[in-house]
């Protein structure tokens, strides 16, 4: 693989109250990701900092939140500004090659994707998303044409060959997500998750990736380039040789759980729908409707399959309660195929009444799909025995992805339980005093068997999870946290702290109430406070296998209870302070007291993660190769 270019608050919470992309790090330590494959649940091999999407190995991406480093210019009037988030502006609409670079030029079969906004057009004006670029005037290119077209092109030169093309309104101010996928001689083009047409071309067979404007202005953003042209597989069933709880008798393994997106006959119940759907449409591939209808006439069993692109909502996305499926016939939504959706809440303001996609609703599985910038949590779980998979919850302001229920008067048996979190990914949730919004977080009022598997939280402002029970609603349930991975919380990736945030890694409690969660298996390393904590509650939690690496305070901190801990690791290479472990603790650990143990010898390199094919967690850390 090349080496690429780097390219809310629902509650008070009283004293606990944003592919190949190389993240920032507070000191330096963490770069790429060479992907491997997963030898065991939580695998930590040699290598670097990367995430991926299902199947493929992200490349590169860039969302301008930390500027533009990474891209060469060649010609136009190129700066970063705000858009709802940071974006890439070219603002010269007279300017006739205008073009950011990225990448490789080693790049053969890959897919590259980004948002595109067309701002003017001037006569023959474009604004295009380009592969396989082998030099300034040689590339493919897929355009937005002010003459409302969109063209899959080879331009050489001032040559360009059209290789496919559709009508279809391209409207200024508009945000529009253009996908090129290359393999060998076949080119093809996507807007918004449609094919825009497939051709053969030898022309080009490697380059970088780029933006371009001719005669025209836009703004770029979301930009990822990953290794696969095909689609992700179904998700994966449970290690046989992980103890992993199942979220409850009657939830099937995620495997049987699974759509399959690329069915080649629609099944029964199945429903489509696209950014430019519409709600009386009948829910076909070729009349797509929209998502809140869709989840109305789901029948159980059934799937919503989502084409790619951005969906731009301005209010909640809701599963009702009493909307449910059944434990052999779970209602689905899921990204159709190797597409991307995106469901985009910018236009909320921050608050607690402005959630994302909020499922009230019971036997449900989400799988693949991106939720951000949400007012408040990114996908709200207020429902029992679901599933949420290779989903993302980014730039949200409050926690990511939470687990609660909306009124706290609400019956603790109604409290939402037995959910299972699987191969998730939840990062850079941001609230405006920096109190509350963490990765993940399973709080206030939750019930028991809830699940969290294979999920990674980073760069939150708060907590990467946050489990909080308080004294006014009871106890929640004994949550799981297992073979995930907790690093950088506390700090946005453009370097972004807040004073007011926690900035754990795992924090398990709260109020002085016991809960006996069970934490096994997982990774923190580098949050800006500890890496685990009990964080007041004085239970009896099973805390095993685990490693904490170079947290600012504590690795571990557990201040009282009876909980019980085995064979976890805690190694520094930087300052830091002494763990302290109140519970029952043997000599199967080795915790941090001013020197580090043996096992620390091969844990001193930088970390990287990536989900392997069947949606296991592998991580990489330093030289050696540990199971937790």
């Amino acid at each position: 693989m090349p080496s690429p270019n780097g390219m809310v608050r629902s509650q008070h919470k009283g004293r606990t109250l944003m592919r190949l992309r190389t993240l920032p790090h507070r000191r330096g330590r963490l770069a790429a990701l060479v992907t491997a494959a997963a030898a065991a649940a939580l695998t930590v091999v040699a290598g670097t900092l990367l995430t991926t999407p299902a199947s493929a190995a992200t490349l590169f991406s860039a969302d301008f939140e930390s500027g533009a480093s990474g891209w060469s210019k060649s010609g136009g009037d190129w700066t970063v500004v705000a858009d709802g988030s940071q974006v890439f502006q070219q603002a010269s609409a007279t300017t006739d090659r205008a073009r950011q670079f990225a990448g490789s030029s080693s790049w053969t079969d890959y897919t590259v994707q980004a948002r595109v906004k067309p701002l003017t057009f001037g006569s023959g004006g474009v604004a295009a998303l380009v592969s396989r670029s082998s030099g300034a005037t040689v590339m493919y290119r897929l355009a937005l044409t002010g003459g409302n077209r969109v063209e899959l092109q080879y331009m050489n030169g001032s040559s360009i060959t059209v290789l496919a093309g559709v009508s279809r309104t391209v409207s200024t101010g508009t945000w529009y997500t253009l996908r090129i996928t290359t393999s060998g001689s076949t080119v093809s083009g996507y807007v918004d998750g449609t094919l825009v047409g497939t051709a053969t071309s030898t022309a080009i067979s490697a380059g970088r990736i780029g933006l371009f404007t001719g005669y025209a202005s836009a703004r770029f953003d979301d930009v990822s380039v990953t290794d696969s042209v095909t689609t992700p597989p179904s998700s994966p069933a449970p290690s046989a040789s992980s103890a992993s709880p199942s979220p409850s008798s009657a939830s099937p393994s995620p495997s049987s759980a699974s759509p399959s997106p690329s069915v080649s006959q629609p099944p029964a119940g199945t429903l489509y729908v696209a950014p430019n759907g519409s709600a009386s449409a009948a829910g076909t591939l070729a009349s797509p409707t929209t998502l809140a209808s869709a989840i109305t006439r789901v029948t159980a069993g059934g799937t919503i399959f989502m084409r790619g692109g951005t969906y731009n909502f301005s209010s909640t996305v809701t599963v009702e309660t009493g909307n449910n499926g059944t434990s052999s016939a779970r209602k689905k939504i899921a990204a159709y195929q190797n597409e991307v959706p995106v469901l985009n809440f910018s236009a909320q303001a921050e608050d607690p009444a402005n959630r994302g996609l909020a499922v009230n609703g019971n036997y449900w599985h989400v799988y693949g799909i991106v939720v951000e910038r949400a007012g408040d949590n990114g996908i709200f779980v207020g429902g029992s025995n679901n599933i949420f998979e290779r989903t993302i919850t980014r730039f949200n302001r409050d926690t990511g992805l939470q687990l609660s229920r909306t009124l706290s008067s609400t019956p603790q048996s109604l409290w939402p339980a037995n959910n299972l979190i699987l191969s998730a990914e939840s990062h850079d949730n941001a609230d405006s005093d920096g109190e509350d919004a963490d990765g993940f977080a399973a709080k206030l009022t939750v019930g028991s068997g809830n699940v969290f598997r294979y999920a990674v939280s980073h760069n939150n402002i708060d907590d990467g999870w946050d489990l909080y029970t308080k004294t006014d609603t009871g106890p929640i349930g004994v949550v799981t946290i297992e073979d995930s991975i907790a690093y950088n919380n506390g700090t946005l990736s453009n370097g972004g702290q807040a004073g007011a945030g926690d900035r754990n890694g795992y924090k398990l409690g709260g109020e002085d109430i016991g809960v006996n969660h069970i934490v096994r298996r997982n990774i923190a390393f580098n949050n800006g406070k500890h890496g685990f904590t009990y964080n007041s509650n004085p239970g009896s939690m099973t805390v095993s296998n685990n490693i904490s690496i170079d947290n600012d305070e504590r690795n571990f901190s557990f201040d009282a209870g009876t909980s019980v801990f085995r064979n976890n690791t805690s190694c520094r290479f930087s300052s830091g302070t002494n763990d302290r472990i109140i519970g029952n603790s043997d000599s199967s650990n080795q915790f941090w007291s001013g020197t580090n143990g043996s096992r620390c010898a091969g844990l001193s390199g930088a970390l990287g993660w990536s989900f392997a094919s069947d949606g296991r967690l592998v991580v990489t850390l330093g030289g050696a190769v540990v199971t937790p």
